[in-house]
């Protein structure tokens, strides 16, 4: 909550897409590292399960809460003179700093599950990243079909700045397609060069 009555906003497709790209590197070298431990079950076996941890992950995370977030995006309000907007880099830099020991010991997971099951658990790391970004992408569809940004409240966030759908999320805010320093779906925005 910012000072005088004031509300801050962060972008709803930046918290998603956050973990994405941590979750995916991560996931493809702990799946690089995993490749090279035999395992119990064997290389030619971890991948294979691995690829379908892989593909199960990414259709669950793109597809999970769905309903709510077109709930939110339907009932939205247009943010007032007094909302600030959050920065890309500060709402990707606070979810980062808030699920670092979540990423680590995923991390860590992934490494150990490949004495068992080489790279599968990297694969799954990967494929929930994966999942983020087309969740992200699809938000961002729906920005561009509404001609609208879909913000939240920052104070409605989780404590470790994510949860953009949580149950504490009451409604989401919106503001015109150009607003912010985010492009649709929570990409950088690309700037112009002027002619």
């Amino acid at each position: 909550m910012a000072r005088g009555g004031q509300v801050g906003l962060a972008r709803v497709a930046v918290v998603v897409r956050a973990g994405a790209a941590p979750l995916w590197w991560l996931g493809v070298f702990a799946a690089g590292i995993g490749v090279l431990v035999p395992g119990l079950t064997g290389r030619r076996i971890g991948v294979l399960a691995g690829a379908a941890l892989f593909i199960v992950a990414t259709a669950v995370v793109a597809r999970v809460r769905r309903r709510r977030y077109t709930a939110l995006a339907g009932s939205a309000a247009r943010a007032g003179k007094h909302d600030v907007l959050q920065d890309r880099g500060v709402t990707v830099r606070n979810w980062r700093r808030g699920h670092r020991w979540w990423l680590l010991l995923a991390f860590l997971a992934a490494l150990g599950s490949a004495f068992a099951v080489p790279a599968a658990g990297g694969m799954l790391l990967a494929g929930c990243g994966a999942g983020l970004w087309l969740k992200s992408a699809w938000i961002g569809r729906r920005e561009q079909s509404g001609d609208a940004l879909l913000w939240v409240r920052v104070d409605w966030l989780a404590g470790n700045a994510g949860r953009p759908a949580g149950k504490a999320v009451k409604a989401y805010r919106s503001t015109g397609i150009a607003a912010g320093d985010a492009a649709p779906g929570g990409a950088r925005r690309k700037t112009v060069a002027a002619v």
